[in-house]
């Protein structure tokens, strides 16, 4: 998409959520190989701001935080990474996925673009693999936000975000994928999904579209129950003040799930998101942008 049509979307979505956002502009893209691989990451502008470093959820891209970013970039430094396997960065061939991986990933392209510091913004199994670069480096992390996630969550609703991802990959066209999409999501407006998908799929050699993420393995539900355990045990490594944000009517992620976790750190906080789903940087960016706000201001971080 070019910026000139970026800008013009992102008035319309900013206008549909309520959000202010005073300058509407685009992304820069980048690439950066790391350790081998290749990484696609948006720098949304704003050096000398407190760093924020933006992570998708699995099946997602870095796209799914534009206007949260957009809202945010008078304060924050946003910068949103395509994770390995995800968006335009460069599948793991050998399968090399686990949440390890990932904070390696992290800490590799912090460096690289020399910041020290990062505030980490994940959703989903971007909070989960933000957890494990948190816990590995906590020197590195000033503060913490995870998005309806944590190392409780309800499998079940796992288990059916794994099967719309498998299902919608019908290999028909973009408005067979916004079908889907609506199907499993009805919060939200058809034209946003469209745009979002957009972003997310690839076209195959006759033409059909199927998703950008590395699918050849299907999802490890009980793998990731595993790993999810293990992070339990490495909560008292993650030293930064946390927020956690729980939407209303998320089925992964419930209040007693977001209430275990923020008892298990020594300095966090809880927030219920109304009216938001799994995903509440698309369902309610504006409660999102408000809430990430008034924890940094309140941390003298932004």
């Amino acid at each position: 998409m070019q910026p000139e049509a970026d800008a013009t979307f992102h008035t319309f979505a900013a206008k549909l959520a309520g959000l202010d956002v005073p300058e509407f502009v685009a992304p820069a893209h980048h690439h950066v190989v790391l350790h081998g691989m290749r990484f696609h990451y948006l720098d949304w502008g704003t050096p000398g701001k407190p760093p924020a470093l933006f992570l998708h959820g699995g099946g997602q891209t870095a796209r799914t935080w534009d206007l949260c970013c957009l809202a945010l970039r008078r304060r924050l430094h946003c910068v949103a990474l395509d994770q390995r396997g995800h968006g335009d960065s460069e599948w793991a061939y050998d399968f090399a996925y686990a949440p390890e991986h990932h904070a390696e990933d992290f800490a590799a392209l912090l460096d690289a673009l020399r910041i020290p510091r990062v505030v980490v913004i994940g959703m989903s199994m971007g909070c989960l693999n933000g957890l494990h670069f948190a816990a590995r480096w906590p020197e590195r992390v000033s503060a913490f936000v995870a998005v309806d996630a944590g190392p409780w969550v309800q499998m079940e609703g796992g288990r059916r975000i794994a099967e719309f991802v498998r299902d919608a990959d019908n290999g028909v066209d973009l408005e067979a994928f916004v079908a889907a999409a609506v199907r499993f999501n009805p919060r939200r407006d058809p034209r946003l999904l469209r745009q979002g998908l957009l972003h997310n799929l690839r076209a195959l050699p006759d033409g059909r579209l199927t998703w950008k993420t590395d699918r050849r393995r299907a999802i490890d539900l009980a793998g990731i129950e595993t790993r999810l355990t293990a992070l339990r045990a490495r909560l008292d490594q993650v030293r930064c003040p946390v927020l956690i944000l729980r939407g209303s009517e998320s089925d992964v992620f419930t209040d007693a799930d977001a209430e275990r976790f923020a008892t298990a750190l020594p300095d966090a906080r809880w927030v219920r998101v109304e009216g938001a789903g799994h995903t509440i940087q698309g369902d309610r960016p504006a409660d999102l942008v408000r809430e990430v706000g008034a924890f940094l201001a309140e941390r003298g971080l932004a």
